[in-house]
């Protein structure tokens, strides 16, 4: 059985350490090819995600022309316009915070969806949702911005970035489970002490990928 390629689309150059260090521990062997647009970020924060609609759609026309059999896509600003995209030309892609939303649905009826760009929190929390209709729920959720964080993160302060997020996280009150929107926020989930699961992408989503990969080498 030969597993599809698996290809990450990035809107950072920081995810590509992650998400091969996830690979390490989690799926030894497992060849990544890792495609990184930070265009895309920049334009759909500026214009809105469907400004980079179209660019994104030839971007994973190319990916599978090179070789992928799935695509994992990493930025959560983008997510929804890629997946729609994906779904329109027949390409087989996991949005990495969908397994995340569906985890905080599971958790309960509050949920808190954090992030550090604007930009991340209309799309994230109309994924958790979207989810929750899909599990037959109701869910309440809630939006936070967290101030400076982002401003941290580009000038490579990823301790000071990861601390405020924890502490916004931990000034959380009345919630069933807090979703941290962006993969880049991953490692604040261990610096909080709040006593609700307190959930991110990388680590679900690329394991949600690798079994797309594993299922599509068995069709």
């Amino acid at each position: 059985m030969v597993r599809p390629t698996l290809a990450l689309l990035h809107t950072s150059p920081v995810h590509v350490p992650v998400f091969e260090g996830l690979r390490d521990q989690d799926h030894p062997g497992l060849p990544l090819r890792h495609l990184v647009h930070e265009d895309l970020l920049a334009r759909a924060r500026a214009e809105g995600p469907d400004a980079v609609a179209d660019d994104i759609q030839e971007l994973l026309v190319a990916a599978v022309a090179e070789g992928a059999g799935v695509v994992l896509c990493t930025c959560s600003t983008i997510g929804a316009v890629t997946e729609a995209r994906a779904a329109a030309v027949g390409i087989p892609l996991v949005r990495v915070d969908r397994p995340m939303a569906a985890a905080a649905v599971a958790a309960g009826r509050s949920v808190a969806v954090v992030a550090t760009l604007e930009s991340t929190l209309g799309p994230t929390r109309a994924l958790v949702e979207e989810e929750a209709a899909r599990a037959g729920r109701t869910v309440d959720v809630t939006t936070v911005l967290v101030e400076g964080a982002w401003e941290r993160f580009e000038a490579g302060d990823g301790e000071g970035h990861l601390r405020l997020i924890a502490d916004a996280v931990d000034a959380l009150d009345g919630v069933d489970s807090v979703v941290l929107a962006q993969a880049s926020m991953a490692g604040a989930a261990d610096r909080t002490t709040l006593a609700v699961p307190v959930v991110s992408s990388p680590r679900p989503g690329l394991r949600a990928a690798v079994l797309r990969c594993t299922a599509d080498a068995k069709s």
